[in-house]
């Protein structure tokens, strides 16, 4: 598959921020007005209620305090000032590079090479499949298959495969504060992997903590096939590929073909917190 650049035809900034453009994907033309983004993050909101994963603690937010000053106009002091601390993989929207796997330290800000994205959302009820897993499936695992993929992905234009953002159901709103050891979350089978990457999709956003098995004795089946990795060896041919977990994507998104602008803090780390931002396309 040979991907087509995004192409500024005409940009247009009116008062009030209104910015519209039209852009070329494919052999296409389309309107997106960059002012009405769609936020597919989860806002972590630190020392509350925010999503988890493998019981590590929440991400707490601490106002700084030494023998001379405290953080905290509450408390007297003269701004807020404070010292947080999280864990990427565990609380929250964030996206991992090739670094999480690899013996070599490759970070996700050298990794997250584009700005704008052409991507397709899809939705999937994850089930029980005769597709395969690595260790061996249990009799409770509920798995985005591959034949979910084909169905779903075939209606839209694959100019727009190169990001696929998958929306499980049922989508409720505890996603945006569950904890995942107490509600076992779906995942990928080995097939439905080996599709994704057949299709040359570069960023994979997906809405549970981890396209693996929690627990799966340390394989991390998907997440090695995605990045085509064997034995914690670097593969530079995949080193610009992301998969970002733990996203939420509201009913008012609809199925279909968007520009994804994947926003992320300058982090020399393996994951960072991230901000996916949609923007609706119309044909022209």
């Amino acid at each position: 598959m040979v991907w087509q650049c995004i192409k500024l035809v005409k940009y247009e900034k009116r008062r009030f921020f209104v910015m519209k453009a039209e852009i070329e994907i494919g052999s296409k033309k389309f309107n997106v007005d960059f002012s009405r983004g769609k936020d597919i993050s989860i806002p972590l909101d630190f020392n509350n209620l925010q999503p988890n994963t493998y019981g590590v603690d929440i991400a707490t937010a601490k106002a700084y305090k030494d023998d001379q000053f405290i953080g905290d106009t509450r408390s007297g002091g003269p701004c807020n000032f404070e010292t947080l601390n999280f864990t990427p993989h565990c609380n929250g929207t964030h996206t991992e590079c090739i670094g999480h796997l690899t013996d070599k330290r490759v970070n996700i800000l050298s990794s997250l090479e584009e700005e704008m994205i052409p991507s397709t959302v899809i939705t999937i009820i994850p089930k029980k499949s005769i597709d395969s897993y690595v260790p061996d499936l249990e009799d409770s695992d509920l798995l985005i298959t591959k034949n979910d993929l084909v169905d779903k992905l075939l209606p839209f234009d694959n100019n727009f495969y190169k990001a696929i953002i998958i929306r499980t159901l049922p989508n409720k709103n505890d996603k945006m504060h569950r904890d995942y050891m107490q509600n076992k979350p779906p995942f990928f089978s080995i097939e439905a992997m080996q599709y994704i990457v057949s299709l040359e999709v570069t960023h994979l956003l997906v809405d549970i903590p981890s396209v693996d098995r929690l627990y799966d004795d340390g394989n991390l089946t998907a997440h090695n096939l995605f990045w085509e990795t064997k034995s914690k060896k670097f593969n530079p041919n995949t080193k610009s590929k992301t998969i970002t977990e733990m996203i939420y994507v509201p009913e008012d998104i609809s199925d279909g073909s968007y520009l994804l602008n994947l926003q992320i803090p300058a982090f020399l780390s393996d994951a960072a917190p991230s901000r996916p931002i949609l923007y609706e396309l119309n044909e022209v």
